[in-house]
């Protein structure tokens, strides 16, 4: 598969993910096998204020390529400089977030706000691509709400105003991430555009990936709450996709030595202090369903240093 002109090994990517798909788990996504990865979001208005956190986001590694970086926004003139500012950057794709549900992002008239407001969404997609030497993406949902869905409607301006690619979050706004993702809506877009359509939605297994594009003929597929304390499960899709038997589920001891690794990667990046207390929700997804996990994140949420961490794992 390719978005504009960049080549994926395979149709599987890890989603962008709001303080989980930092660096560090970036690149353990791509060592089991991802396709390609996402950047957490990042603001543009405050990378146009040389935001130090914000630049933190900016981080990247050659080894994780190729890699996407996400942007938001509503100000078209904002949005296409700071487009304009990220040619420089190692990325190799830029993706603009047109479906975050978050209050804070939608009441700034920003994420799927701008479902709501198809001039403006428009506006912004033309200024990015017209600023951009990367591949452009748009990553949408089905609509606001059910009575507001115009999903099919945003990706075919996505593509008239030159996006290599659209993603589409299977859910309206005002679901957030609750009931079931609707299939047939990506089937409907990957019906109405004839860009590359990236699936998302409920894919917590390689059967999960299957079905949806067999479903839906999506070109590739999305994985966002499925890859949490599951770097693994590009392992199992890679497999699929090549034909080869499902690989053994990571036991115990696995799970642990991808816990420490991850977190030496984490301090290795962020520091002790910041990395330390990042890994705490990671321990907990790693930890589901493995024996005695509720102690295991307890404790884990008293560390504060990796030593303690290592000793911690050890004894578990």
């Amino acid at each position: 598969m390719k978005i504009g002109n960049v080549a994926l090994e395979n149709p599987w990517i890890l989603a962008p993910m709001a303080g989980v798909s930092d660096l560090a788990f970036r690149l353990l996504c791509r060592e089991m096998g991802a396709g390609m990865v996402c950047t957490e979001m990042v603001s543009a208005k405050a990378l146009s204020f040389h935001s130090e956190k914000t630049k933190e986001l900016l981080e990247t590694d050659q080894r994780e390529a190729p890699a996407s970086l996400q942007i938001f926004g509503s100000d078209p003139k904002i949005m296409g400089a700071m487009a304009k500012q990220l040619n420089a950057s190692p990325f190799d794709v830029l993706d603009i977030n047109m479906g975050c549900p978050v209050p804070k992002i939608v009441n700034n008239h920003e994420g799927s706000a701008l479902m709501l407001d198809l001039k403006t969404a428009a506006e912004v997609i033309g200024a990015v691509v017209k600023e951009s030497e990367k591949p452009v993406t748009v990553k949408m949902r089905l609509g606001f709400d059910a009575g507001r869905i115009n999903v099919c409607e945003l990706a075919h301006i996505a593509q008239e105003q030159g996006a290599a690619a659209v993603a589409v979050h299977a859910r309206t706004r005002e679901q957030y991430y609750s009931g079931k993702a609707d299939y047939t809506w990506i089937a409907k877009v990957k019906q109405t555009v004839r860009i590359p359509v990236i699936g998302n939605g409920d894919v917590f297994t390689a059967e999960d990936a299957l079905r949806m594009q067999a479903e839906t003929g999506c070109d590739a597929v999305m994985v966002a709450r499925g890859a949490r304390g599951n770097p693994w499960i590009f392992r199992e899709l890679c497999a699929a996709y090549e034909g080869r038997p499902a690989p053994a589920k990571p036991s115990a001891e696995e799970k642990k030595a991808m816990m420490l690794r991850h977190a030496q990667m984490q301090v290795a990046y962020n520091g002790e202090y910041t990395g330390i207390r990042r890994m705490r929700k990671h321990i907990g997804w790693y930890s589901a369903g493995m024996k005695n996990a509720a102690a295991l994140r307890s404790r884990a949420c008293q560390v504060e240093t990796l030593r303690e961490l290592e000793t911690l794992l050890a004894a578990f």
